[in-house]
This record gives C-alpha cells, structure tokens and sequence, in this order.
C-alpha cells in the first residue's frame, strides 16, 4: 500500500513529545514578538505520537534500495559500505558545530583534520599541494580545467582544445565546455585502451589537457600511461586524471608518479562518504608542485605545528565556494584513511580488483564480454545476445530490482552495446557476489524462456516500471492533500 504522508496521518490532539513547565514568567506574546509576525491561527502541523512518525519513516526507508540495505553495483561510482564509525566521527561536536565564520584561531581541530587529510591526499595520489573546496566530482573536474587554463594563460597561451577519449565520463566534455573549451574525442583500440595513433594525431599546440580516467570506464589500466604523459608533455599540454576510478589504485599506484599533473579526487567514493540522491560530495583537487600558485584560495599550510588560511596565491584561480568546503564528508573520508592506514589502503584496492575479477568470471559465458583481459575494479558486460529474444539491458536492469539487488550502471560507457558497468567494490562478501551472478544467470535465463517476466519487471517493488519519456515530459511535483 501506499504510505500516506504524516499530513494525512493526523489526529487532532496527539502529541509525540511532552515539555517542562515555565522556569520564568510567563509574559504575553506580543511582549516578546511585534504583533504584525504573529500567527492568527496555529501552524498546521501533523499531530502524531512518537511511535507513528518513526514508523512512519521506517516505512519509508523500506521502499528505497540503499547500500546499507543491499548490493550497489554501480559501476564507476563506488558505492561501496559506509562504515558507521565515520559517522560517529562526524557527529562530534567540535566537527558539527564548528561555524565557518568562526575566528581560525579558535577552530584549530578542524584546520589540523583538513590540513592532515589534505597531505594524505598527497601521499597517496602522489600529488605535491592539495584544495578541499570542491563540493563534488564534476566541481573538481570545473577546478582542475580553470587551474589549467590559468597555467597557460601564465605562459602566453589558453590554449583553445581539451582531448577526451571517447569512454570518458559525462561530466569531462561538460566540465571543458564550461571552461570554454573545445572537446576532442579520440577513440579506443581493439583493447579498450587509448588508441596512441589517434592520440599523435590530434596533440598540437592547441591543446591544453588530455582528461583521462585511469583505470578506464571499461575497468582497464592505461598500461601505456608513461607514453601517453611524455607525448602529452612534448605537446606542451599537461595530464588531468579523473579520479572516480582510484578505489582500483590505493597504495598501489600513485598518479603523480605515472605523469599526470592534475587530479580530483571522489572522497564519497574513494574513501567512503554517503552520497547518491544528489549528494552530498566531495571532490578536492591535487596539483604538481608547478601548478600550487594556481590552487583556489584559500589553501591550508602548516606554521611551527599548526595550521593556517593562506590566502596569498600569486596565480590563484579565486575562491571556488562561500567556504572551504563539505567538512563533514571530509571528517569521514579522514576517519576511514586513518582506520584503515597504508596497508589497509592497499588491500581495499586489491579485494576490489579481485572481486569485479572474480564476478566477471562467473559472467562472462551467460553474457558478451567485449574485453577478456583481466580488469581493475569495475567490469563491462553486454546484453547484445539477450537482444535476439527481444530483451534489453534496461529489461535485466529492472528485473534485477525484484531480487533485491540495485542494478547495474546500464548503457554506458556508450562503446559498449547494451552495456551492463559492474563494480562490485571490496565490502561485499563471497555469498553476495555468487549470490548476484546467481540472479544474473536466472534473468538470462528467464530472457530466453520467459522474455514477458522481464518486459513487466520490477514485479515486486514498491513502484512497478515507469513511462520514463512521459515522467520527463509531464512532471507533477505538486503535493494535493487526499481527502
């Protein structure tokens, strides 16, 4: 059934909650607020007990898929467990109540966190000075691009030209544009890698960056990424890197070390903030030690043991946001690096790696695999033989729904046909991913014997399958109370 909103669960007179009596005297309202901003009639506010509203939203909670209730492969997108301990962290009060016009003096905890989770960050990616303002993925990719382009305007040229392969993520070419750039898409080779010939062939002296994810959408390593740095950089472009996929590459590549010059970093993917639903993120940028003027101000640096706001950037690209960022992502993305520390790190990255492995392994002889080689973290499937049957991947996507797993990211990266993007990530057990490719055998299955199951999934869910064109035409937000 339906549940009703707590406007249509009302009963006049129920209370959820009691208050002590007066301390002081009591005194008429219009002693206190100017008559003119008084109510003449009382709020309309549901009246519930207690035990209803948290119901209620429990209830609620139910009706959605969400990773503490169940598998979340998303592929590209790392929605991996959130460990209630960064949560608690996040809760104490020195964090959450701390306001960002407060005096830098008087917030010396919350300066030393940012400023240590500024410098693991450079540990980690290899990077030399680090901004935290970014307050997402696509907002990092924004500042990485401005730093760059400031860099060439520095040295006499912006430059007119960004180079993307044609696997990037969504947010590269939109990011360029913003900036005002001109995109240049070069295609992948037979292996789903950067096809270098087609590479040669578009770098010249308008081009400002090659924005690449590494490992790539196809969950590949760019195995000839030093080649691909030094022709970058003999065309007087630097090296941006997407950061989305770096859960593959946790102390166990450092991307400073491999060429690039630029990179953002996902702290509610890599390192295990919530998001999903539109936030909240994270994205903090990290630069060569050439580009550090560049870096939005402020930036934090440490003076005889403890930290500061510098704002004095010679080049500074200005200030990206009214503060200095999603602190309380941060607090969490700090917490999960200090429990786990170098070793931890790296064994994310190597149980992530040996998961998608795994779990494409058990897949590849029920559906197409367009590249066979062993991948990182994260893995792409088609659907193109389910098609002979009339299915889609959407109609797998959906099915999947009713055995209580998220689906897949589906049709995308776009070279794929019917792609189905799997990343298991490194929190899910052994039983979950067989499990997973259990349900995914029997919807392959269920395609060729029973093709209408599918067409009609979800059969189970809360919401049965939308007219996606006619919810983007006809959009109804409005709220009308039933009577």
């Amino acid at each position: 059934m339906p549940e009703p909103l707590l406007f249509e669960m009302t009963e006049p007179g129920r209370r959820g909650f009691s208050l002590p009596g007066l301390d002081v005297p009591e005194k008429p309202a219009g002693d206190l607020i100017p008559a003119a901003s008084l109510r003449s009639a009382p709020a309309d506010l549901p009246e519930l007990s207690e035990p209803e509203v948290m119901r209620h939203f429990i209830r609620l909670s139910l009706l959605n898929h969400h990773v503490d209730k169940g598998f979340y492969p998303l592929g590209s997108c790392t929605m991996k467990y959130n460990p209630k301990v960064n949560e608690n962290t996040a809760k104490f009060s020195g964090f959450s109540q701390v306001h960002p016009l407060q005096d830098p003096e008087g917030i010396s905890g919350i300066l030393m966190l940012m400023g240590d989770l500024a410098r693991s960050l450079c540990e980690i990616s290899g990077m030399d000075a680090v901004t935290l303002q970014p307050a997402a993925g696509a907002h990092g990719e924004m500042t990485g691009i401005k730093i760059i382009r400031a860099y060439h305007e520095r040295n006499g040229n912006p430059r007119t030209k960004i180079i993307l392969p044609d696997s990037a993520h969504g947010t590269n070419p939109a990011s360029a544009a913003i900036s005002g750039y001109r995109t240049v898409q070069i295609r992948s080779n037979a292996e789903g890698l950067v096809d270098l010939e087609d590479l040669k062939k578009n770098l010249d002296e308008q081009v400002a960056c090659l924005m690449l994810t590494n490992p790539n959408t196809l969950g590949l390593f760019e195995s000839r990424i030093c080649e691909i740095s030094r022709m970058v950089h003999e065309a007087g472009a630097l090296l941006y890197m997407d950061g989305a996929n770096l859960n593959a590459l946790l102390g166990i590549v450092r991307p400073g070390e491999i060429g690039f010059d630029v990179l953002h970093f996902n702290l509610h993917k890599t390192f295990s903030s919530p998001h999903g639903g539109g936030g909240p993120g994270s994205g903090p940028v990290g630069v060569r030690s050439f580009l550090r003027d560049f870096l939005p101000v402020p930036i934090l640096v440490e003076d005889h043991s403890r930290w500061r706001f510098e704002w004095n950037l010679e080049h500074s690209i200005g200030k990206l946001q009214g503060f200095y960022g999603n602190v309380g992502v941060m607090v969490r993305a700090y917490t999960y690096i200090r429990m786990l520390g170098e070793k931890g790190l790296k064994q994310v990255s190597r149980d992530a790696i040996l998961n998608a492995n795994y779990l494409m392994r058990k897949l590849e002889g029920t559906f197409d695999l367009p590249h066979a080689q062993h991948h990182m973290h994260e893995f792409v499937l088609s659907g193109d033989r389910q098609k002979k049957w009339g299915i889609k991947t959407l109609d797998m996507a959906k099915r999947l729904l009713d055995f209580g797993f998220h689906a897949p990211t589906v049709y995308f990266p776009l070279i794929v046909h019917e792609a189905m993007m799997i990343e298991p990530t490194e929190t899910e057990s052994l039983e979950t991913l067989d499990a997973f490719a259990d349900v995914m055998k029997r919807i392959a299955m269920e395609a060729e014997q029973e093709p209408d199951i599918l067409k009609q999934a979800p059969l189970t869910t809360p919401v049965s399958r939308l007219d996606e064109a006619s919810a983007a035409r006809d959009m109804d937000v409005c709220y009308r109370k039933r009577d």
